[in-house]
């Protein structure tokens, strides 16, 4: 059963992929969704097949590059001013560098993609999701998080660069943030979850620049689900009231998950936590 109706949802990176399957699902079943994207023309060229594709004209389009810091702030700002309650977020951009490069802020491309400007976004529209709750986080992780390494002295991936693995490296990160979130925000109203969509065939290897890399996500193509297939844990999770409650926790094929040992270690995820914070500048969350 679907409580989702009338909601307001942000589902960044929703231009292509999962990101843009989840937000015309949503938009399907009745729900206000915010695409936060962002490249203006395949935002808008999206946005106008949702809404032809859902029958919901009150599918918006804002712009956030979840890479840099200014453009995060920049997004919360307009978005606060503009609605009043949130119901939904679902960090759901992602990408993989085959090289090693910076973002304007300093710091390496997929760190800041996949898991600091997530870190950031959700730190900016807290305070509206606390207001606004019952409300639900929702953090889009990988099945790769299992081959993933956090070490606090190379976030960066500075010592040594492997697109795959820093990847990886950033989706444990995502799975460490959500349950120390989860911790800080029991009782509050605000549940955070996170997700494994799946091997799904996206564009998540577009930026790669590496020709083995292109060719290898080309042969893997026929064994990938659907972006569709990919988005269902996401829309589920934003949806259904049975997870109404449910908080901390991962989820596969619309069915909680163990995760990698690793990933629960409270003391490295808190460790992890501050030294976020040390980066972002930002002393409270």
């Amino acid at each position: 059963m679907s409580e989702i109706q009338g909601k307001v949802c942000i589902v960044t990176g929703s231009n292509s992929g999962i990101g843009k399957e989840t937000a015309s699902e949503l938009a399907s079943m009745g729900a206000t969704v915010v695409m936060a994207v962002r490249n203006q023309e395949r935002g808008k060229k999206a946005r106008a097949e949702i809404v032809k594709a859902s029958g919901n004209d009150g599918t918006d389009l804002m712009i956030c590059d979840v890479s840099s810091t200014s453009s995060i702030r920049s997004f919360t700002k307009e978005f606060v001013g503009k609605y009043n309650r949130l119901d939904v977020l679902i960090n759901n951009a992602g990408a993989v560098f085959s090289k090693r490069e910076t973002t304007v802020d300093g710091f390496e491309n997929t760190f800041a993609v996949d898991y600091l400007g997530m870190f950031l976004l959700t730190h900016e529209l807290l305070p509206l999701l606390r207001s606004s709750a019952p409300s639900r986080i929702i953090n889009l992780s990988s099945g790769l998080h299992k081959s993933g390494r956090l070490d606090l002295n190379d976030l960066q991936s500075e010592k040594s660069y492997n697109g795959m693995q820093v990847y990886a490296n950033a989706k444990l990160m995502v799975l460490m943030f959500t349950f120390a979130l989860a911790r800080r925000l029991e009782g509050s109203g605000v549940t955070v979850n996170a997700v494994m969509p799946g091997f799904a065939a996206t564009n998540l290897g577009r930026n790669t620049g590496s020709l083995r890399q292109s060719i290898m996500f080309k042969l893997v193509r026929p064994m990938q689900i659907s972006p569709k297939k990919g988005a269902e844990t996401s829309v589920y999770l934003a949806s259904s009231d049975e997870n109404r409650d449910v908080t901390g926790k991962c989820f596969a094929k619309k069915q909680e998950v163990t995760t990698a040992p690793v990933s629960y270690d409270q003391e490295l995820q808190e460790k992890l936590w501050n030294r976020s914070l040390e980066l972002l500048g930002i002393t409270t969350f």
